[in-house]
């Protein structure tokens, strides 16, 4: 089958699903099918695609409940790995907001990353023509209107606010702009429980009963787990943390092929419910 063709059926399959909407929303099987299809299609590159086997994002995204028609926020989606798979759902009957990090021309990091992801989303407008980009930081922390989405998603990325000291600030926000009812879904690499929580969490790692309280402290409440992002081949204490293993591979090529063996992280799985009045 042509890139033609498979481009022309993963379209074809958003409006099939657009259509499923209008007549009283998508099934969870519907769902899962719509993600098949996404998760195959060309617009993701192969080295993305290789990542599946240790992110499981359609099994994620079905814990999580996320449907179409859904107005879904992913904080901090970096170069879109997620953006690739849940934009294409949504898109036609629900709505995808990407809170970004905050523009800092002083960061060659975040400079080069807001601008590829820019071309990302310019580069298939079919895709990702109705995403909406917002900037969230701490002093930038409108997500989306308030009470205006149904679900709030974030893939590792609680140890970077707690090394910024406001991940309080950062699950305060997200509780604003969920509606009530809205669910809140959290991966994160999984500390060792018999360790006390670095607050800062430098080594990348956060442990699940101290994410637990943290996310509960700002008004939500745990509904549910899953393992599904779990790795017990992760012994969580290596010279560079977390970044010792794939995809960083902070120690080069010292031991990289038992780094590969081990695979990415061990991670949590999460899901929180904004409870309603």
């Amino acid at each position: 089958m042509s890139a033609f063709m498979r481009t022309t059926l993963l379209a074809a399959a958003i409006a099939m699903l657009a259509g499923c909407v209008s007549m009283g929303g998508t099934s969870r099987e519907e769902t899962a099918a719509a993600l098949e299809r996404i998760l195959a299609g060309d617009h993701r590159s192969a080295e993305n695609k290789a990542r599946d086997v240790y992110r499981h994002p359609k099994e994620t995204l079905l814990f999580f409940g996320i449907r179409p028609e859904m107005r879904v926020v992913e904080v901090w989606p970096g170069a879109g790995w997620y953006t690739e798979i849940i934009a294409p759902l949504v898109k036609g009957s629900g709505r995808y907001y990407a809170a970004q990090y905050v523009p800092n021309p002083e960061s060659r990091y975040v400079s080069r990353l807001l601008e590829e992801y820019d071309r990302k989303l310019r580069s298939r407008p079919d895709l990702y023509g109705e995403v909406i980009v917002t900037a969230f930081g701490p002093r930038n922390t409108e997500l989306a209107p308030p009470e205006s989405v149904d679900m709030i998603l974030t893939f590792r990325n609680i140890h970077n606010w707690m090394a910024e000291d406001w991940a309080s600030e950062a699950f305060a926000a997200m509780y604003l702009a969920l509606k009530p009812g809205g669910v809140l879904g959290v991966v994160e690499h999984r500390g060792d429980p018999s360790k006390p929580q670095d607050p800062r969490a430098k080594s990348g790692y956060v442990n699940e009963d101290y994410a637990i309280e943290l996310i509960e402290r700002a008004g939500f409440r745990l509904v549910a787990k899953s393992e599904v992002n779990a790795n017990p081949r992760d012994t969580k204490d290596y010279e560079q943390g977390v970044w010792t293993l794939p995809p960083t591979f902070r120690l080069g090529d010292r031991d990289r092929e038992k780094y590969a063996q081990i695979g990415e992280s061990d991670r949590f799985t999460l899901k929180f419910i904004k409870p309603r009045e």
